[in-house]
């Protein structure tokens, strides 16, 4: 996509941009030989999952020979929210859910707010959808503007905080995009990791077609495990509710569900969002000493989006270095100069800052 493209807002279908990109994740970057690699790709908690959390999966082992059984879940997690049951739904993570809403809804014309997390358009392509992008301003923050959604859209899909750009957008201009006859679909996987969950819209029944995504894998360390769920209206649960196979989470992700919806679990994910946003403001800040980088800010999400001249070769010598980091290219807005990274303690950071001066310094 060239400069002039990612300068303006736009509705776009294909923009040259190879769809097999969609599938492209952080974890290909720590996958085989990169598993020795400081993981500065995937946007998972580091030293997760907690003692307490293990230990209820292990007494979930016990129960294994039973089917599973949701409900204490369903109701632990709208217990969470202040919604009825009806409102939840459990899935095998939030990629399932977006599965689910390609394949169960009756959807004419899904647009994708971009850039973002590419599974939405990936699960629309696979259903047999035609998508169309909005792609957000680079020179604007990549801030949402709702009025660039066309109104003819009836299924809409945007990120808060979102993926890569970790820019967090107002709950009001995201609720602006609510419209009768229309799904509003927010994925807020990382939402738990800012500070208070400000302007989150998990929770709210009064906004029409509003559809929240939530995963328990980014805090609590689950990726494995694959938890997530559903916040919507009950109709809309009971038509992805039909779409899914029977069982479809297991009795150890249900029983990490519930445990990590209990007082003392959202305490200490409070704690650790208090603890990423310094992190993060101490990666921001080292990266602040490179003149040729650019960060994308304000940042809320635990990862930064960077913007430097030759990111492709940068981050090939970072692995060099002993440092795997996500390449920007793979989402739509973005191009080859793009790099995301995960927010990692400040000694991790310091190591890290020293292998990139390293790393620029050979370019």
């Amino acid at each position: 996509m060239s400069a002039d493209q990612l300068a303006d807002v736009s509705v776009d279908s294909s923009a040259g941009f190879d769809p097999r990109h969609l599938r492209h994740h952080g974890d290909a970057e720590v996958r085989g030989s990169g598993a020795e690699l400081t993981d500065l790709a995937v946007n998972v908690r580091a030293d997760t999952p907690p003692g307490w959390l293990k230990a209820r999966l292990a007494a979930a082992l016990d129960g294994l020979a039973a089917y599973p059984d949701g409900r204490a879940a369903r109701r632990a997690v709208a217990a969470r929210h202040g919604v009825p049951s009806a409102r939840v739904l459990l899935t095998a993570g939030a990629a399932e859910a977006f599965v689910l809403l390609a394949r169960a809804l009756p959807v004419r014309r899904p647009v994708v707010v971009h850039p973002q997390f590419t599974e939405p358009e990936a699960a629309l392509r696979d259903a047999g959808h035609r998508v169309d992008r909005v792609v957000l301003d680079e020179c604007d923050g990549f801030r949402l503007d709702p009025g660039a959604v066309p109104e003819e859209a009836d299924l809409v899909v945007v990120g808060n905080p979102t993926n890569p750009t970790s820019v967090l957008h107002p709950a009001d201009a995201v609720a602006a995009l609510a419209r009768p006859g229309r799904t509003l679909v927010v994925d807020e996987a990382f939402m738990d990791a800012v500070p208070g969950e400000r302007e989150s819209l998990a929770g709210r029944t009064d906004v029409p077609g509003l559809v929240v995504l939530r995963s328990l894998t980014k805090t609590w360390g689950l990726a494995g495990l694959r938890i997530g769920y559903v916040l919507a209206g009950p109709d809309t649960v009971a038509a992805l509710e039909r779409a899914q196979p029977l069982w479809p989470v297991s009795s150890p992700a249900l029983a990490a569900a519930e445990a990590c919806c209990a007082a003392p679990a959202l305490a200490e994910a409070a704690r650790s969002a208090e603890t990423i946003s310094v992190d993060r403001a101490h990666l921001a800040a080292r990266l602040a000493e490179f003149e040729e980088i650019r960060v994308c800010a304000p940042a809320a999400g635990p990862f930064l989006l960077i913007r430097l001249p030759n990111a492709t070769a940068v981050r090939a010598r970072l692995r060099e270095l002993g440092f795997a980091v996500r390449r920007g290219d793979t989402f739509p807005g973005l191009g080859p100069d793009w790099l995301r990274l995960a927010v990692r303690d400040p000694a991790t950071t310091d190591r890290f800052i020293t292998a990139l001066a390293k790393a620029l310094a050979e370019g």
